[in-house]
C-alpha cells in the first residue's frame, strides 16, 4: 500500500485500461476557488474527513457530529506531545477567502471543543471555536507553526450556538466570533505560512472526555476578505 513503485505501476495500468474508478492515492480533488459565494449543502457535499468521528449525520445544510474520546489537535508546546487525531471536515480552497459557520455543542468535559480549522499541513494550521474548561465556555484560538500556542477569552454566549469566521490573507489568518451572526468580534489574528491552497472546514475534538456531540450549520465560503 505504501510502496511507491507499486503505486506508480498501479496508476499507469489503470490509466492504460481506462478505469472509471480511481482512488485518492492517484487523483486528488481540485482546490475550490471561492469566486462566488458557496454555502450549505453545496459545501458539505464537497467536504471530506481527516480522522472520521464516531458518527456524523448531514440533514440539509446541518451536520451533527459525535467526537471520539481522547481526540485533539496540538503540537509539543508545554505538554511535549503531538496529537493530530481530532476530527476535521474540510475541502481545499485557493487564495484569500472568508469561511464561517454556526457552531454549537454539548460541552461538558474538560477541553471539549468545536469550531473551524484552516490547515496547510500537519505542522501549520489554525483552529478556533468554543472550548470548555474551568467549568465554563471560552472562545479559543490555537495557531500552530510546528509548535502550538493558545489564546482564550470569555465566550460570547454562555449557551447556545456561536458564529465563527476565519479570514485568510496571503500570510495571515484572523479568527472572529459572534452571538448573532451579524456583529463579529475579532478574537485573534496571526501568521499563517503562505500557501496557494489551504484545507478549510469545521473541527471538533474531545481531549479528556468520552466524546461529545456538536452541531454545525450556516456554512458559507466567499472569496477575498471582509
Amino acid at each position: 500500500m505504501h510502496d511507491t513503485s507499486r503505486r506508480q505501476f498501479t496508476a499507469q495500468m489503470l490509466t492504460l485500461t481506462g478505469a472509471a474508478l480511481m482512488g485518492d492515492k492517484i487523483f486528488r480533488p481540485t482546490a475550490f476557488a471561492a469566486e462566488s459565494p458557496s454555502s450549505g449543502t453545496e459545501l458539505l457535499g464537497r467536504m471530506k474527513w481527516l480522522n472520521e468521528p464516531a458518527s456524523a449525520t448531514i440533514s440539509g445544510d446541518r451536520i451533527v457530529v459525535r467526537a471520539r474520546a481522547k481526540t485533539d489537535f496540538w503540537r509539543k508546546t508545554f505538554y511535549g506531545y503531538v496529537t493530530d487525531n481530532g476530527h476535521f471536515f474540510h475541502l481545499p480552497v485557493r487564495g484569500d477567502f472568508v469561511f464561517e459557520a454556526r457552531v454549537d455543542g454539548q460541552y461538558a468535559a474538560l477541553y471539549d471543543q468545536a469550531g473551524l480549522m484552516v490547515r496547510i499541513d500537519a505542522q501549520n494550521w489554525v483552529k478556533c471555536g468554543t472550548e470548555f474548561f474551568d467549568n465554563a465556555r471560552h472562545a479559543s484560538v490555537v495557531f500552530t507553526r510546528e509548535f502550538s500556542d493558545w489564546s482564550t477569552m470569555n465566550d460570547v454566549a454562555t449557551s447556545g450556538p456561536v458564529w465563527w469566521r476565519v479570514v485568510r490573507k496571503p500570510d495571515s489568518l484572523e479568527a472572529l466570533c459572534s452571538s448573532d451572526g451579524k456583529n463579529f468580534t475579532s478574537v485573534r489574528m496571526g501568521y499563517l505560512v503562505p500557501s496557494a491552497t489551504a484545507e478549510v472546514g469545521i473541527m471538533c475534538a474531545a481531549p479528556e472526555g468520552d466524546g461529545f456531540q456538536s452541531v454545525f450549520d450556516n456554512l458559507k465560503l466567499t472569496a477575498g476578505s471582509k
